[in-house]
Formats: C-alpha cells, sequence, structure tokens
C-alpha cells in the first residue's frame, strides 16, 4: 500500500520537486499552497505524513503544527518541518510546536529520501 504524504508549502516550485522526488517513490502526494488548505485536506483524507513550510502567507508552519497536535484527529500524523529556517531558534520553535523532524531547504535528494523513509519506517 502507497504511503501519503501532504506537502504544504506556498512555492509551486518547491512542492513539484518534491512531487517529483516522493512520488518516484512511489508514495502519493497530495500539495497545499497553504495551512488553510491543509486542513481543508484532513478533513477529507488522513496522510502518513505532512511536509510543512514554516513561511507561508496567513497561517505559519508552526502555527499550523501546533494545531495539528493538539487535535485528537490528527496529533499522531508525523509532521516534517521543511524550510529554508536553519537558526538555532526557529528550530527550537518548530520542536516546541510539536515538529517531528525539522529539515533545511536547500536539501539534497537522496539524504531527503532516506530521512523521510526513516520517519515513515519504510
Amino acid at each position: 500500500m502507497n504511503k501519503t504524504i501532504v506537502v504544504v508549502d506556498d512555492e509551486k516550485d518547491i512542492r513539484g520537486l518534491i512531487d517529483i522526488i516522493l512520488s518516484a517513490q512511489r508514495y502519493t502526494v497530495i500539495p497545499a499552497k497553504s495551512g488553510q488548505e491543509l486542513f481543508d485536506v484532513l478533513a477529507r483524507i488522513r496522510p502518513d505524513l505532512i511536509l510543512l513550510d514554516v513561511m507561508m502567507p496567513g497561517l505559519d508552519g508552526f502555527e499550523v503544527c501546533g494545531r495539528l497536535k493538539q487535535s485528537p484527529a490528527t496529533r499522531d500524523i508525523p509532521v516534517v518541518m521543511l524550510t529554508v529556517m536553519a537558526d538555532p531558534r526557529e528550530v527550537q520553535k518548530g520542536w516546541e510546536a510539536g515538529a517531528d523532524a525539522y529539515l533545511t531547504k536547500p536539501f539534497e535528494p537522496q539524504e531527503f529520501e532516506r530521512e523521510i523513509r526513516a520517519i515513515l519506517g519504510a
């Protein structure tokens, strides 16, 4: 059975790149361009993993992650912060929001794939 990953990023090119990488590994990828769009997706499906950018219009990734981890319906879905924000204070905010992992952009595709497989236990 394929694992489903929701990719939340306001940049179309980033969503497309991640889709290419993950689809090649036979993951089902569902794009979302905002935190609100993610919540709309979650009303319909339960993914195996959420890749979440931090800097987005409206709700930022820290707030979205915090809401996900506070809700009984979504708290067990692994959330990976995927962002250019590498400052240790920002990384700490990600952990405090409940992130299961924190990856920075730009990333090496093979290392990214390994991290995703490890998180999903695949």
